[in-house]
This record gives C-alpha cells, sequence and structure tokens, in this order.
C-alpha cells in the first residue's frame, strides 16, 4: 500500500519543504480588506504584516472543498492507494470537521486525522505520520496512533499586541485598552482542543520566561513518562526582524541545552490572529525514529 501524507501550512511545513519531504500541502487562505489569499502561493509573511501595519481588515478561513478534493483526487490518481489528512485541529477551526464529511465520499481510501494540533506540534505529528507510512503502517493504523497521542504536547504563545484579539473577540475592547496602558501581555496556551488564557504578564520578556518555566514544568509532570529522546522542543513566532527570531530560539536553546531548538515562523492564517511579533514555542512527543 503507498500512503501519502497530507497536510495544511498552519502546520508550518512550506511547499518547498513539503515537496523535499514527499509530503502534500494545502495552502490556507488569508483574507485582506475583500481579496482572499494562499498562503506560499500569492502572499508571504512581509505582504501580511504590511497589510497589519496598515491595519487593514483580515482573517482566516477554511480551504475550499473543491480544492481539497481536487488536490486528494489527483493523489489517488497518481498511484498511492491512500491518504491521511491531518489538518489543524478541530477546536480551532472547522476545517477538520469539512474534511472527514468529504472524505466519507472516498470508500475508506482518506483518513482524516483530528489530533488537536497546530503549528510545531502539528509539524510534528506530520513527520509522525511519513515515518510510520514509511515502515509500513497503514493509513487506518497512522490515524490511530497519532489520535492516540493527541494530547502529548503542549503549545504557549504571548501576543506583542492585543489588536487581533479584540477583532475576533477573544477579548473585549475595554480589556485591550486597559492592558495597552499597563503593558499587560496575555500567555495563551493550547493543551488539545482550545486556545486558552494561560497567564497575564508585565511585558514580553516576563512572558517568554513564563512559557519556558510552563514547559519546563510540563516536561517534570505531564511528560514525565515520556522518554526524553521522544521529546522535541520547538520556537515559532511572527517576528518582523530575523534577529528577533533568533534571539527567542537561542533564549529556549539555552533553557533546554539537551534539546536542538529550531524557529519556525507561524502560518500566514494563524498569524491573522496573533498579529506581528507574537512569541510561541512548544514541546510535544514524537515516535521512535
Amino acid at each position: 500500500m503507498r500512503t501519502a501524507i497530507v497536510t495544511d501550512t498552519n502546520s508550518g511545513i512550506s511547499i518547498e519543504k513539503a515537496k523535499e519531504l514527499g509530503i502534500f500541502i494545502i495552502p490556507m487562505p488569508v483574507v485582506i480588506g475583500e481579496n482572499t489569499y494562499l498562503e506560499h502561493q500569492n502572499i508571504t509573511h512581509a505582504e501580511l504584516y504590511r497589510a497589519m501595519r496598515e491595519h487593514l481588515d483580515i482573517s482566516s478561513s477554511q480551504p475550499s472543498p473543491g480544492y481539497v478534493t481536487d488536490l486528494w483526487d489527483s493523489i489517488l490518481a497518481s498511484g498511492y492507494d491512500e491518504i491521511v489528512y491531518i489538518p489543524m485541529s478541530s477546536g480551532l477551526s472547522g476545517s477538520c470537521q469539512s474534511a472527514a464529511m468529504l472524505a466519507e465520499d472516498y470508500n475508506g481510501n482518506v483518513f482524516v486525522v483530528d489530533n488537536h494540533r497546530i503549528s510545531v506540534t502539528q509539524e510534528a505529528s506530520v513527520y509522525d505520520a511519513k515515518h510510520l507510512a514509511e515502515s509500513g503502517f497503514s493509513a487506518a493504523k497512522i490515524k490511530e496512533s497519532l489520535e492516540k497521542h493527541a494530547y502529548d504536547a503542549s503549545i504557549y504563545i504571548s501576543v506583542d499586541s492585543l489588536e487581533y484579539l479584540k477583532k475576533g473577540g477573544r477579548i473585549t475592547p475595554a480589556a485591550a485598552a486597559f492592558a495597552a496602558v499597563i503593558n499587560l501581555k496575555p500567555v495563551l496556551t493550547i493543551q488539545g482542543d482550545k486556545l486558552d488564557s494561560f497567564a497575564k504578564m508585565r511585558g514580553m520578556k516576563l512572558c517568554e520566561k513564563k512559557m519556558i518555566e510552563a514547559m519546563q514544568k510540563d516536561i517534570e509532570t505531564r511528560f514525565s513518562d515520556i522518554p526524553h529522546a521522544q521529546l522535541v522542543v520547538a520556537t515559532a513566532g511572527t517576528f518582523e526582524n530575523p534577529a528577533d527570531a533568533e534571539h527567542w530560539r537561542q533564549t529556549v536553546q539555552n533553557a533546554f541545552p539537551d534539546c536542538n531548538v529550531r524557529y519556525s515562523p507561524l502560518s500566514c492564517s494563524i498569524a491573522c490572529h496573533t498579529g506581528i511579533n507574537a512569541a510561541g514555542a512548544g514541546v510535544v512527543r514524537i515516535e521512535k525514529r
């Protein structure tokens, strides 16, 4: 059986990287004003950040059903027997449920995985799926494994501006205004389905410290039964200045010297909700290699 692995750009995997790895990518739509763009096709991070600087109306959207099924059809027509599709968490978007409904018409050849992840933890799921497929696992078994370990992951993120959380209705205008006056920044977390409030700190430096402490605690408690060799720590963000991104990566690297910490830009679709200069990090279990 030839099993194809498909994901979306919210995993942080670029189209170029996907081609190199033999993975298929669905670009997530970004809406600016009345125009819709597809990540890695006709919008860049720099262009999105510029639109944010101009305070334009920005939002994210689901992939169109036709785009999804056209890709699945082309994959199956090219010689693959089955597909494992790993979209972003069902708790953060309706795209997972939509894909599951579309898969019902594929006679058991398309398996949609809901392992409640996004960004660096979703990326880890994709690499696990690729590894399992190359090890001879069927699509059904890959889906079973990914969903079994869905909650062996944590993400923390802090935003520099509350503008887009306010626009998305996650914080009231009054609370955003008060927080801006006293330089209060939120630390948010994803421990499965939902994006939840974790802490509020004075300034981004304290937020960064809080996120590192939270990951250290997760490793010591929630993930204490997982071998350290199967835990990955990664960073992400929406930094305009590459030097700031590297500084954040190195800060986390210093806190976890035994890990090979890397940095990935948050997808444009995620950036629509976090705004510019957000910092994030995650710890996630991976399959034995």
